[in-house]
């Protein structure tokens, strides 16, 4: 059988060796073809770095730290970007703009893998653990504001992060309600940035794959106007947090997040403006002294 292969391939190039002008255009054409591919791919990179990726972020795409090391890249959907880590299992940070537009959607969807990842993590990783499979984009915003196909990625696997329960049912889905029903009525639109923070050493699922969180941060900044700065409000809970604690006990700064994660946030910001604005435990202008306390819809 061997023999009768190597037969055939000798045979192969002894055609080809007699049709100089078909070796000709070969070696005329494979550099050329090369030089396309290259240049398609800078394209593409370029668009998504300098064009499409900025305009899905408030004042920068966030800058994660160890992104060699974490084996991170960027994955963007079509109402959300996020940062992935292949090492971790885990997004580091999911960003997305939060408007009063509203569009048709449909059931909960199904989870799903996501293709652009490594780790390849799926729903059943998560079975038996006693954690949940917690969205960092919310299913709800998400497609009440992007529609159905929007709703149906915020179900890839690369959203989601184990959270225990009691967190993400209780007080996390109550910030989440809170953003999507008190502060949109407050405001035409606003960005949120959220994710998972780690303990040096993580635990891990039972599968040896995806890290757990020790806590959660979110992130809401409304964009500022010539005539006024840009307002933020910024969260970290950590996933033993009282389920019917006031929401106001866990504001912090967004400097106290970027210590956390390592993350740098909004960089593009004017430095006088960002030195304040992330300095500040802001909490002025959001009206959530009203709400902080009112339990969860569900």
């Amino acid at each position: 059988m061997n023999t009768s292969k190597n037969s055939l391939l000798l045979l192969g190039f002894k055609a080809i060796a007699q049709q100089p002008k078909l070796i000709q255009m070969v070696f005329f054409w494979l550099p050329m073809l090369f030089g396309f591919l290259l240049i398609l791919g800078g394209g593409v990179y370029f668009y998504e770095t300098k064009v499409a990726q900025p305009k899905m972020a408030y004042m920068g795409v966030p800058i994660t730290d160890h992104n060699i090391e974490n084996l991170t890249h960027t994955l963007r959907n079509k109402g959300y970007m996020l940062a992935y880590s292949e090492t971790l299992a885990n997004p580091l940070w999911v960003t997305y703009k939060v408007t009063r537009n509203k569009e048709k959607y449909g059931k909960r969807p199904h989870f799903q893998s996501d293709w652009r990842s490594l780790a390849h993590i799926n729903s059943a990783d998560y079975k038996h653990t006693g954690y949940d499979r917690g969205h960092m984009a919310p299913n709800y915003v998400i497609a009440s504001r992007y529609g159905r196909e929007a709703q149906k990625e915020t179900f890839l696997m690369t959203n989601i992060t184990p959270q225990k329960p009691k967190f993400n049912r209780k007080i996390w889905q109550r910030l989440e309600e809170v953003s999507a029903d008190h502060f949109s009525k407050k405001f035409p639109e606003f960005w949120v940035v959220t994710g998972p923070i780690f303990s040096a050493d993580p635990q891990k699922l039972k599968t040896g794959t995806v890290a757990i969180p020790k806590a959660f941060y979110k992130i809401f900044i409304v964009p500022g106007t010539p005539e006024s700065p840009p307002i933020s409000l910024a969260f970290i809970m950590p996933q033993t947090a009282n389920p019917k604690d006031n929401l106001m006990q866990y504001i912090t700064s967004i400097d106290e997040v970027e210590k956390q994660t390592h993350i740098d946030f909004f960089w593009q910001l004017e430095d006088s403006v960002e030195k304040k604005l992330e300095k500040a435990k802001n909490r002025q202008g959001w009206g959530l002294e009203k709400v902080a306390n009112l339990p969860s819809r569900y």
